[in-house]
């Protein structure tokens, strides 16, 4: 398997696929570091994943060159996603022991212990978007909880796969706790789902994808979690702070070059302010720079790989070709790299792909609005449900509008931001079930065991 620089098109590395010995080799030795794994406590597991975040820290400027070769994440970017794996890991080790601790309940028998015990192997499959954010999140409560990870890597992350694997152990995670697979062939996988140990599956990525793991799980009677991206809708109202929603929806609309799950994808902007907003964004839009990932004054780097660009390109094609209109950008630009254009959109009605359909990339859709009612509908017409963003001067009015109205998982209030180690994450609807980070992260492969203890009268 290859992974390619998506900046200059050229092979970085050859990597060797396991065979069906090879991973069944692997997971019996997981297994069997499981069984002394499982029996530490909290505290102790929590030492070595403390230590991971040190050489996170100590290894920040190798792991950032390796994102930005990997998947033309900017520097910038992946230094910002190497300091939030660092708060992921201190967080873990410092309030995991806390939030697995036994519970005690009183009954009518005696007394009852709640307790928070490890299944067994988690089977990991993470995406390539971010490349350590999104396998350090799985891995350090997971660990932490006593169970064990075995990582199924985007193959064009491989690289950064191979180098977790190697600071797992040098933190004093005990090997095979944290191992990765390098397999893409569905029959293969079919060992990993098979196996006697591996008791869930947690899942990143596409829709499609993730009901098909969704399905080799059940019918295992394995628990899964998936978060399945989104087309998260900003609602911009009459009375919004332009400037400020300007500010925070470029940004998220744009960054990680537009390859974000939680990205700001569809703005939803009542008439009043509408002209007002989508001129401003397009001001600001205009002024940002394509080029080397690695030059800190690039704004947008390359898309990851070639078959994402190409599906990019035909979506917004086909949105053109069924009466969309492009603002500004709405092609690939001749030049090496897998580069898009930043992109907005107008004009949308249902049945085109940038209305229907998640764009992982630099492309942005506008929808103007009514009021806050055709806001809502049309917000909540997605399939998805990950997050989304309200930008509106009464805050009260924002907060009931969260709650109580739109579909989503998470929404943001006045500003963008994306995963918060100490906030729960996740969606509902295609954007999937389960929640990650916070305590929630730490609670969805355990075993909550209770225990009562019957007492004499």
């Amino acid at each position: 398997m290859k992974t390619i620089n998506p900046y200059t098109e050229e092979v970085i590395e050859d990597h060797a696929l396991d065979s069906r010995e090879d991973l069944q080799r692997k997971l019996e030795r997981t297994a069997k570091a499981f069984r002394d794994w499982r029996a530490k406590k909290p505290e102790q597991r929590a030492e070595p994943i403390l230590k991971l975040g040190t050489l996170l820290e100590e290894n920040r400027d190798s792991l950032t060159k390796l994102m930005v070769t990997e998947m033309g994440k900017l520097i910038g970017h992946a230094q910002a996603e190497v300091d939030l794996v660092i708060d992921i890991c201190r967080y873990s080790a410092e309030e995991g022991p806390r939030i697995l601790r036994d519970q005690s309940r009183d009954v009518d028998q005696g007394r009852a212990l709640v307790t928070f015990q490890p299944i067994g192997t988690i089977f990991s499959v993470q995406p390539w978007n971010f490349p350590l954010y999104q396998v350090i999140r799985n891995a350090a409560p997971l660990l932490v909880s006593g169970n064990a990870m075995m990582l199924s890597h985007a193959p064009n992350v491989w690289g950064s796969a191979k180098r977790l694997v190697e600071l797992f152990q040098e933190a004093g995670v005990p090997e095979g706790i944290f191992d990765a697979i390098y397999a893409d062939d569905e029959d293969d996988l079919s060992v990993i789902y098979d196996h006697d140990s591996v008791r869930g599956v947690t899942f990143t990525g596409s829709a499609k994808t993730g009901a098909i793991v969704a399905t080799e799980a059940a019918k295992r009677r394995k628990k899964s979690m998936l978060e399945l991206g989104g087309s998260d809708a900003y609602l911009v109202f009459d009375d919004a702070d332009i400037e400020r929603a300007v500010e925070a929806c470029v940004f998220g609309r744009f960054h990680n070059n537009g390859q974000v799950c939680t990205a700001a994808k569809r703005f939803i902007v009542q008439r009043g302010v509408y002209d007002d907003f989508r001129d401003a964004f397009r001001a600001r839009v205009e002024e940002l720079s394509l080029g080397d990932p690695m030059d800190e004054d690039t704004d947008l780097g390359p898309m990851a790989r070639q078959d994402l660009l190409d599906k990019l390109v035909d979506q917004v094609k086909g949105s053109i070709d069924a009466g969309a209109k492009a603002v500004i950008g709405g092609e690939a630009p001749d030049r090496t790299g897998y580069f898009y254009a930043p992109t907005i959109l107008e004009r949308l009605e249902p049945g085109m792909p940038a209305y229907d359909e998640e764009l992982f990339g630099p492309v942005a859709s506008f929808i103007p609005v009514a009021d806050e009612d055709e806001a809502v509908k049309v917000a909540n017409s997605s399939r998805f449900g990950l997050g989304g963003g309200i930008f509106c001067a009464d805050e009260d009015r924002a907060i009931r509008i969260a709650k109580h109205r739109l579909d989503t998982g998470m929404v943001n209030i006045n500003g963008y931001s994306n995963a918060k180690v100490n906030v729960p994450f996740g969606g509902v609807k295609d954007s999937g079930y389960g929640r990650e980070h916070d305590e929630y992260g730490f609670l969805e492969f355990v075993n909550i065991k209770a225990i009562t203890v019957h007492e004499e009268k």
